[in-house]
């Protein structure tokens, strides 16, 4: 337990963890809340589909559900092995973020792809089926369990590193970042026309939870850049070690992407996540760059953003 003496306090109000988390108190929301779900079962069931691109959908929302599952589970020894309060408050709010992530694709599955399933006369399926994960998703999820159980036995500032990597950097700044762009850019007018090759059904609901899960994650992003930074700019931690980490995962993370449905074009998603990565190692190297103020950082605009969330 903390302790203090009477001149000083136990928060400090200037931390950017701190301004972190009172930045995710003010913008809570309820995964139970979130609207037109309804629209999209009925959209889904009046559409003209072919199996193939239902299970393409149902193929993108069981693998980012599935990852929003494992990054819950997965984050816990880090908030662990923290000793700063300021830390460990904003992490304890992240690993309650992700949770409402799990529980917004739960229900997705629930209230949409079942009802669809029944509906359209298609095979049943549970979100957790081998069949969704190719073995370049399960290998980066293992790597970044891996990454973080590591640090329960071995808490050195490089295995920090390492870890902040796997999680904030690649699978939370790349990995569900590009993949949520993907999602708006088929299944709404905003993102990019490039991403997919036919014109396919709105789906407001997922895109409304989606919209929501990006901007947490601009803010987890924040947290991961600004504490690998502080490591390599102090000299604890060398820049080839986050140069290493980032290039072994981001095959990992293009083959994820890969194959998510045939309304999907993987090529622009790609190097939108090669952009991402290419522009996190910048700010992370150079001295004299500065990270996105937190307002900017939870802000979703697709056609003006990019370069900074």
């Amino acid at each position: 337990m903390a302790t203090n003496d009477a001149t000083g306090m136990q928060l400090d109000e200037g931390a950017l963890s701190q301004e972190y988390f009172t930045n995710a108190v003010y913008r809570h929301w309820d995964p139970g809340a979130i609207e037109e779900l309804d629209v999209d079962r009925e959209r889904l069931l009046n559409a003209d589909l072919t199996e193939e691109q239902f299970e393409g959908i149902r193929r993108t929302v069981a693998r980012f559900g599935a990852g929003e599952e494992s990054v819950t589970e997965d984050l816990l020894p880090l908030a662990q092995v923290s000793e700063n309060i300021n830390d460990q408050m904003f992490l304890s709010s992240q690993i309650y973020e992700e949770a409402k992530h799990t529980k917004f694709f739960d229900r997705y599955w629930r209230e949409v792809i079942d009802p669809v399933a029944e509906g359209q006369g298609f095979e049943r399926t549970a979100p957790t089926e081998d069949r969704y994960f190719n073995s370049q998703y399960t290998e980066l999820f293992e790597r970044t369990e891996d990454a973080m159980q590591r640090l329960l036995t071995d808490d050195t500032p490089k295995n920090r590193v390492v870890a902040y990597c796997h999680y904030h950097l690649t699978i939370e700044s790349v990995l569900a970042q590009t993949g949520y762009y993907g999602i708006q850019s088929s299944f709404s007018e905003s993102g990019s026309d490039e991403v997919t090759d036919e014109e396919f059904v709105e789906l407001p609901g997922l895109v409304n939870g989606i919209t929501k899960i990006r901007s947490d994650e601009g803010r987890h992003v924040g947290f991961g850049m600004a504490k690998v930074r502080e490591h390599v700019q102090t000299g604890t931690v060398e820049e080839s070690v986050v140069q290493n980490t980032l290039q072994k995962l981001l095959p990992l993370v293009a083959g994820t992407v890969n194959d998510l449905g045939v309304a999907i074009n993987p090529d622009p998603l790609v190097e939108y996540a090669t952009e991402k990565l290419t522009r996190r190692i910048e700010i992370i190297a150079d001295a004299e760059a500065e990270i996105p103020p937190v307002d900017e950082l939870v802000e979703i605009d697709d056609t003006a953003a990019q370069a900074s969330d």
